[in-house]
């Protein structure tokens, strides 16, 4: 496939350039003499193009994508170093776009590049600084305003402050560093899932976001069930949640993970419905069994009809497959009455509670706090 797409590549070329590959799967490409800036580009376009066809590599069609990043000599820089760094820059630039594109080098893309690895290089250290720390936000029963179970979410707590999971989730799915940190998460709310348990608040669930990454691990299920064995945390008191758009790679093998998890007895939950690659053949194909309204559903139940029949029809198709709902991101009282109401099981959102520390956490289930209802709307 290497050779392949060099052959590609050179095939885009006059016969004065120069294409070299770096390693990898990575090229440098030098175009000399060029009488405008916009030559650049058309040929950066002509390559991107040359790949919109498969390679054929002995009987197999191979699909890929190219990303390209576009420096000028000596507009950018002259020194042959920098101006290699400048291409990578503008060429993960390319990648950040979506792939199949080309993006020029600015000194403004090259300042954030310094910050992404700033933060990559700080990212890869957090987990062994001890940075990285989970709060836990609860899911209230909608008809008995009791906490029935948490949602654990992974924060990173610099000496600077808290980094959003906006900035450094997305690196460590681009990065990988995702799997350890996920395997983290996984044992960290595994172990105080078992502490609430051994407390006396034994009918705690605790959720955990598993990303596409680590569930496409070859190993994940076996993970998890080490993780559950050393921890002791029972397997029925562990929700998995995923997106949607997960399920629609490799069907097939979603498919035998998802019931070697059930298997053991965990339960698979489906994050943000409706927003995703939607497929409603899959809440049968699936051993699915709770699904979690985005909030994107629920911010306007009460003024927008459209958002409001949604909802409903998610929890109404839901009770008919005979699958638990999990509304997010409830902020008022009419929009949690609204709900209950429909005969939503569960909510979460601030309403009842922020995202807390586990000891916070647990002073909210030794109060016995719970959620009182108003009369839902006529």
């Amino acid at each position: 496939m290497i050779k392949a797409a060099a052959e590609r590549i050179v095939g885009c070329l006059r016969a004065g350039d120069t294409v070299a590959r770096l390693g990898g799967d990575e090229y440098a490409v030098i175009l000399a003499d060029m009488a405008q800036t916009q030559d650049a580009a058309r040929v950066a376009q002509k390559i991107v193009d040359a790949f919109s066809e498969p390679l054929r590599v002995a009987e197999h069609e191979l699909f890929v994508t190219v990303s390209i990043g576009v420096t000028l000599y000596p507009s950018d820089d002259t020194s042959v170093d920098n101006l290699l760094k400048n291409a990578d820059t503008s060429m993960y630039r390319a990648k950040e776009r979506g792939r199949n594109t080309y993006q020029f080098y600015t000194a403004d893309m090259n300042a954030k590049a310094g910050e992404r690895l700033a933060l990559e290089t700080h990212l890869r250290h957090a987990l062994e600084r001890g940075e990285l720390l989970l709060h836990y936000q609860p899911q209230v029963d909608l008809q008995t305003g009791r906490i029935i179970g948490v949602e654990a979410l992974v924060r990173w707590q610099r000496q600077t402050g808290l980094v959003s999971p906006a900035d450094f989730i997305p690196l460590a799915e681009e990065t990988g560093l995702i799997v350890p940190i996920g395997e983290w998460v996984l044992r960290t709310a595994c172990a105080r899932g078992k502490a609430w348990h051994d407390a006396g608040f034994g009918f705690l669930r605790v959720s955990i976001n598993v990303s596409a990454r680590q569930f496409r691990q070859n190993d994940f299920s076996e993970t998890v069930a080490k993780v559950l064995r050393e921890t002791g945390f029972p397997p029925v008191s562990l929700e998995l949640e995923m997106t949607e758009s997960l399920l629609m790679e490799h069907a097939e093998a979603m498919i035998t993970r998802f019931e070697e998890l059930h298997a053991m007895g965990v339960s698979l939950s489906i994050d943000d419905f409706g927003t995703g690659y939607s497929s409603l053949s899959y809440l049968k194909r699936f051993p699915i069994d709770t699904v979690k309204i985005d909030r994107s559903f629920v911010n306007d139940i009460i003024t927008d009809p459209d958002q409001a029949a949604i909802a409903s029809g998610i929890i109404s198709l839901a009770q008919n497959l005979r699958l638990k709902v999990v509304a997010e991101g409830v902020e008022t009282e009419e929009q949690a009455a609204f709900l209950r109401s429909r005969r939503c099981d569960a909510m979460q959102g601030y309403l009842f509670s922020r995202p807390v520390s586990h000891h916070a956490l647990s002073s909210l289930l030794s109060e016995g706090r719970r959620w009182a209802p108003i009369k839902p709307p006529v």
